[in-house]
């Protein structure tokens, strides 16, 4: 009986929950605070006066929400007075912007496109108790009337998977789209390709998928060659997506309103492709997917012709799996040792009138650059791709630092700041190495500590001259996977580092950092309840957990 009783009671507290704070991650451009609550219940509705089909997409993200709040998604109506959710199209804001108006009768969402729906609606979840979350019990829920005017401050904000070291299958893929989602983050960068592992299924070449997914040993996580490597003497593989796992990921994604960017990485970090189809490569024999993490020297051949084969070959491809306009061709970290020993690179250069073996590069990234072109692409490249000179078309990713971003942007390209410095999640985020996961990044003059107030206070305009701000079009987050094999471990290096990255790219307020740690106390919450684990090392650190 007293079991009984204590249930009853739990559940009669758990009929209303008030409204908190408005803490929103990231932090909106306009935040006016008013009087009183709108009650959210399982009888609100939607009145939507916004003709365009992917509105829906936002609402079913958010009932989702209702789901988890009151065992119900919500109803659309006509029209309604009072206990709505009233979605209207507004052409005066801002791509991506929204303004979200909670008054105690109504929520009111304006926005000039179905993907700023959705980010009013995301910006609506956290103003939702997490604690209501999951529980069913609820019968109101407590919404802080608020004035809230927002909109992105770049266009792109991307997030990088490698999948080529370790792979994740189609569910932790779509999870990681969940994240970046929330983090009002709309690229997905999917890098599919590396020496130690090819991931996607290529219907031309079936042994790219057969052979260069599979590697006979691998490294093992933690190690490193300071230190001395060890490998594990365990097969890894076959691990890649079909083209119906990939087309499910571009769908999901999209209903997120996030882009898929594939990476196909040439004419470097290509062993994989070389173990698969050896006349790629300047010795034409004898490749193996790599076992060890790092940098291969065996790379394609420039010199012949059947190399451009390939490359177009699989690009055709991949431009019917992926829509996006973006695709990314690596172009980074290639040796060109293999090269200067080839008759076939070798008669390549004197046939072009090439003086170093770096112009053969450069020659490819040109051919790939006008296929891509020719299908009314843009092609992205790592910084690497400027030390030859490339098109003012295309896209530099500035992951060495800035200052191929800032050149890149000088010359009149658009660019992608990705320093390592801030942006590789997969560096430390504790001074204290016994607290941190086994990450194989100690050695000595490479520290890869990125705490979470150093990423926070980021600023991808640094020591870019302000006429040349427009070309700084966005700022990626990157999960490198040499150490992180299991998704709990993929998300805690992504979170909550993700969040102030996220906030860098999205947030026109100015930065504070103790406002930002607030509110991510609150993000945390839905973090827990959505089961990703997160990284409490700042708070640990600086004395501040509890």
């Amino acid at each position: 009986m007293k079991r009984i009783i204590c249930s009853l009671i739990l559940s009669v507290c758990a009929l209303v929950l008030s409204a908190g704070p408005v803490c929103i991650i990231p932090q909106p451009a306009e935040v006016v605070v008013g009087q009183g609550c709108f009650h959210l219940n399982a009888s609100t509705v939607y009145v939507v006066d916004f003709d365009d089909p992917k509105v829906e997409y936002a609402l079913e993200f958010f009932n989702g929400v209702a789901e988890d709040l009151f065992g119900t998604g919500l109803s659309c109506e006509k029209s309604a007075r009072r206990n709505a959710i009233r979605i209207s199209k507004d052409e005066t804001i801002a791509e991506e912007g929204y303004v979200l108006e909670v008054d105690s009768k109504m929520i009111g969402i304006s926005a000039s496109s179905p993907s700023g729906v959705y980010y009013a609606f995301q910006s609506l979840r956290q103003m939702v108790p997490a604690e209501a979350l999951g529980g069913y019990k609820v019968v109101d829920v407590d919404i802080q009337c608020a004035l809230i005017k927002d909109e992105p401050k770049m266009k792109y904000r991307g997030f990088l998977m490698d999948v080529g070291r370790h792979f994740f299958d189609v569910d932790e893929i779509k999870t990681l789209i969940d994240v970046a989602a929330m983090h009002k983050m709309n690229i997905f960068h999917w890098h599919l390709t590396e020496d130690q592992g090819w991931r996607i299924d290529i219907r031309k070449y079936p042994l790219l998928a057969k052979v260069g997914s599979v590697r006979a040993k691998s490294q093992v996580v933690g190690t490193h060659h300071v230190h001395g490597i060890g490998y594990d003497g365990v097969p890894y593989g076959p691990f890649f997506y079909t083209q119906d796992q990939i087309r499910d990921v571009v769908k999901y994604a999209e209903k997120n309103f996030v882009t898929v960017i594939p990476e196909v990485d040439m004419p470097g970090h290509s062993l994989s492709a070389l173990a698969a189809y050896p006349h790629l490569g300047c010795v034409g024999k004898d490749y193996k997917v790599r076992e060890k993490w790092g940098i291969a020297d065996e790379v394609m051949c420039i010199g012949k012709e059947t190399t451009f084969e390939f490359a177009e070959d699989v690009m055709e491809e991949i431009l019917e799996l992926f829509p996006s306009k973006y695709i990314h061709i690596g172009g980074d970290e290639c040796p060109r040792t293999a090269w200067k020993t080839c008759p076939h690179c070798q008669a390549r250069m004197k046939a072009e009138g090439f003086e170093t073996e770096a112009q053969l590069q450069t020659y490819f990234n040109h051919r790939m650059e006008a296929l891509l072109k020719k299908h009314g692409r843009v092609m992205i490249g790592w910084d690497e791709v400027l030390e030859g000179g490339v098109s003012p078309s295309t896209i530099v990713m500035s992951w060495r630092g800035t200052e191929g971003g800032i050149a890149a942007a000088n010359a009149g390209n658009d660019v992608i700041m990705t320093p390592h410095q801030f942006c590789y999640v997969n560096g430390r985020q504790s001074s204290n190495l016994a607290k941190e996961p086994p990450l194989g990044t100690r050695h000595p003059s490479r520290p890869h500590h990125r705490p979470l107030d150093k990423v926070y206070m980021y600023d991808p305009f640094d020591g870019v001259p302000e006429s040349q701000h427009k070309h700084i079009i966005g700022l990626q987050v990157c999960l490198w996977t040499e150490h992180v094999k299991i998704m709990p471990h993929a998300l805690y290096m992504t979170l909550p580092r993700l969040s102030a990255l996220a906030e860098t790219g999205w947030s026109l307020a100015p930065k504070d950092f103790d406002r930002y740690l607030v509110s991510l106390e609150n993000l945390c919450k839905y973090y827990k309840f959505y089961e990703y684990p997160y990284s409490r090392s700042y708070w640990r650190d600086n004395g501040l957990d509890f």
